[in-house]
This record gives structure tokens, C-alpha cells and sequence, in this order.
């Protein structure tokens, strides 16, 4: 018996069963050069095409306009960027995806049509983009007359990780598509890239650890240093620290937020990584003790400063109270460090000294997981494997060294007699 046709509203489109049972809906949507275009959309009942056509009927109502298939590479990643993903990406995220589409992708692919796109086209742009030198493709070496300007390449190409994260956003654009039923599939799914070897980190040693705190206790930033190295706190969740944040006489911090640079609003504090990030953690005595110095030397910089003090309740801010930018914190970390005469680390590798020692002093992965505010414990398995693989070759020697034979042993007992 035939579905009983239901008549709908002047605007809303139109509905219908095709044969091969699918369900179909179609409506006229704005587009990206201003004129209205009629799309089509499907689902495996009414429902589910009537919602999707209506989702685009709304954006459209809204003055979104919608890309199509038949619109360019480029014209899409434009339109996705600046009306899906914006909404969906932290704003440190939605810069770097706009730099990658910016850099890479609108050069590399943007004049393809969308709708003919095809595995190989993603495949070999990437092999280009693993085999371009950099300064050459954006045209650096013609304005500081170097590398190919003076007919000696430089070589500069992009390191596998950004190979990855130019394939990736470019996966996730083409995946709203699909979802969109504007593509059949994400062709560049079909492509499979080598997954780049993970970034050896060199956290400190224990002896190297205690150098540094040491050292820190002469630094106007010694409870930062401090609190970073003990309890692995990122650099963006110090930076966004507030005083109603600590309770120094329970010995708790809560993490709410994470101080970054944006590109819109300079200086601001945003969500903290993911939802896990935001947690509270226990302070140690160490660090209870320095931040209560802090505070009294904080007190002091703004009687100094005072109408110039511009009140952020930040702990760690500059001498006039504003917020610390991370750039010239990195800055100030790598002259501490040589001041400290301490080899050059990177001041997220603080974090990973954190999560090291512990795991060498045989904290539970559960509780180390808790204090990095890690989503998952397999991050944290990960991320440490090559500390767990050591701990654990050092007990198999442990065992080794109990099961090896020894003569002298008194707690072997006596060999027993033979009796003929």
C-alpha cells in the first residue's frame, strides 16, 4: 500500500519515495554567489530527509549560504570553515585549521572542482607537499633573495606531523560533505599516510629536577616554576589561574580555565583543553608554601604600581597585574634556563618530567591520569609508554637477579640425601 502523500507549505520543499526505497526531499537554498539553488537531500525514511532538507532551509533563512558539489575545493573549505567548523572548534584550533587551508590546501587543491576530487588527487598532492620546499612555494626565497633566488634550495619541507594535520583537516571538511549528501564519499579517507614517529621527549632527571628548583627559589616566578614541574599543570591552565581558584589552607587548586592568544581576542581566557582538563587537583606542601610567598610579593607590586595595577585576580601576572603572555613566557623559561645553567628543554616538558617521576616512583597510572587531567588513560599509556617499558624491564632484572643461583644463599635448603 502506497505511503499517503502529505502536501507541505510554500517554502518547505518537496518530498517523495524514490523507487529504490530511499526517501527524498528537495528545496531551493542560497549559495555562495547570492542566486538560490535547488538541493536534494536523502534519508532511509520521511524523517530523516524532511530534517536534513529543513536544517538547510533554515541556514538559508539565516543568510548561510550553502557549497555544492559542483563549487571548487576551495570555495567549499572557505564555506565550511567560516560556517560549520567555526562553531564547533576552541578558537586556537580554528586559527590553525585557517592557516592550514590558507598555506596548503586553497593552493594545493582549491581550484579542483569538489565534486571531481579523487583519491589521487589527495595523494599526490600530499607527496608534493612532502617534497616542496616551503620557502619556494610561498614565494620567501624571492623576497629575502635566498635559497632558490640565488640557485641554492634550502630544502625546507614540512615535517611529516604537518603533513598528517594538513590530511586531517582536509578529512574533516570533506566529511561534513558526506554528511551533507553532497559527496557520495570522503575520498580522502582512501588515502593512508604514515603516522609520524611520536616526539622523543628528554623530561628531567631527578637530579636535574632538584637543580632546577634550586634555582628557581631566586626567580621572581619561582611558585610558576614550581607548581608546574610538581603537579604537571599545562602552560595556558598556570597562565589562567585565579586567587578564588586555590584554597591554600586545604591544599587544593581547581582548574577552570586556560589563558591562550587568539587572533580575534588577544589575551583571553578560554575552556580548559577538554572537558577531563577541568578538575581539582592537591597541592603539595612545596608548592603551598611558595604561592603563599607569592602572594605577599604580589601584594607589594601593586602597592608599587598603584593606579597603573590592572586588577585580573590572576596568581601568576605581570608586575602591573596584567595577564602574561605564554610567547614571552617561553622566552623567560628558556633565559631561566640557562641562567640555571640546565640544558634547554621545552616548558611543556616540565609536564612530562612530572608524569616521568612519578611513574618511576610507582604512582598508579589512574592517579597520574587524574593530576594531567588526560580524557583517557590510554593518552597517558601512550604518551609514557617508553617509562613503563623501562620500569618494567627494570623489575624482569629484579626478578632476574632473585632467580639467578647462588651458593651462598642461607635461605636454600640443604640438598637432600641420597639414599642408596
Amino acid at each position: 500500500m502506497p505511503t499517503p502523500r502529505k502536501n507541505r507549505a510554500n517554502g518547505e520543499g518537496t518530498v517523495y519515495q524514490r523507487k529504490d526505497g530511499r526517501w527524498e526531499a528537495a528545496g531551493y537554498v542560497l549559495t555562495a554567489d547570492g542566486t538560490r539553488k535547488r538541493v536534494r537531500v536523502y534519508g532511509n525514511t520521511r524523517k530523516k530527509a524532511t530534517d536534513k532538507l529543513t536544517e538547510k532551509l533554515a541556514d538559508s533563512n539565516r543568510g548561510l549560504p550553502h557549497a555544492s558539489a559542483d563549487s571548487t575545493v576551495g570555495t567549499y573549505l572557505a564555506y565550511w570553515l567560516d560556517n560549520v567548523a567555526i562553531h564547533r572548534l576552541r578558537e586556537t584550533t580554528h586559527t590553525r585549521y585557517a592557516a592550514c587551508i590558507r598555506l596548503h590546501l586553497a593552493p594545493g587543491l582549491g581550484t579542483k572542482k569538489l565534486a571531481r576530487l579523487t583519491a589521487r588527487d589527495v595523494r599526490t598532492f600530499l607527496d608534493r607537499l612532502r617534497s616542496t620546499c616551503q620557502c619556494c612555494s610561498h614565494g620567501l626565497d624571492a623576497e629575502r633573495k635566498h635559497c632558490c633566488a640565488i640557485g641554492q634550495c634550502c630544502r625546507k619541507t614540512l615535517s611529516p606531523l604537518t603533513v598528517t594535520y594538513v590530511h586531517s583537516v582536509l578529512k574533516a571538511a570533506l566529511e561534513h560533505a558526506v554528511r551533507e549528501d553532497e559527496l557520495p564519499r570522503n575520498v580522502a579517507r582512501n588515502v593512508k599516510t604514515t603516522a609520524p614517529r611520536p616526539t622523543r621527549f628528554r623530561p628531567l632527571t631527578t637530579t636535574e629536577a632538584r637543580q632546577f628548583l634550586t634555582a628557581a627559589r631566586n626567580d621572581r616566578l619561582h611558585a610558576l616554576y614550581e607548581l608546574a614541574l610538581r603537579t604537571g599543570l599545562r602552560k595556558g591552565e598556570l597562565l589562567g589561574l585565579r586567587w578564588e581558584d586555590l584554597d591554600l589552607d586545604s591544599g587544593t587548586a581547581t582548574i577552570r580555565r586556560s589563558l591562550q592568544r587568539t587572533r580575534t581576542g588577544g589575551l583571553t581566557p578560554l575552556p580548559t583543553k577538554t572537558r577531563a582538563s577541568e578538575r581539582r587537583i592537591a597541592l603539595p606542601s612545596g608548592c603551598i608554601h611558595s604561592l603563599k610567598e607569592h602572594k605577599d610579593r604580589q601584594h607589594r607590586e601593586r602597592e608599587t604600581a598603584g593606579p597603573h595595577w590592572e586588577e585580573n585576580g590572576l596568581v601568576f601576572a605581570t608586575p602591573t597585574g596584567r595577564p602574561l603572555d605564554p610567547a614571552n613566557l617561553t622566552r623567560r623559561f628558556q633565559s631561566f634556563l640557562d641562567r640555571a645553567e640546565l640544558r634547554r628543554i621545552r616548558f611543556h616538558d616540565l609536564r612530562h618530567s612530572t608524569a616521568t617521576l612519578l611513574l618511576e616512583q610507582g604512582v598508579d597510572l589512574v592517579v597520574i591520569k587524574e593530576l594531567l587531567g588526560h580524557a583517557h588513560i590510554g593518552v597517558t599509556a601512550g604518551v609514557y609508554a617508553h617509562v613503563r617499558l623501562r620500569l618494567q624491564r627494570d623489575a624482569i632484572d629484579t626478578i632476574g637477579k632473585a632467580l639467578s643461583p647462588n651458593d651462598d644463599d642461607p635461605d636454600d635448603p640443604p640438598t637432600a640425601a641420597v639414599v642408596s
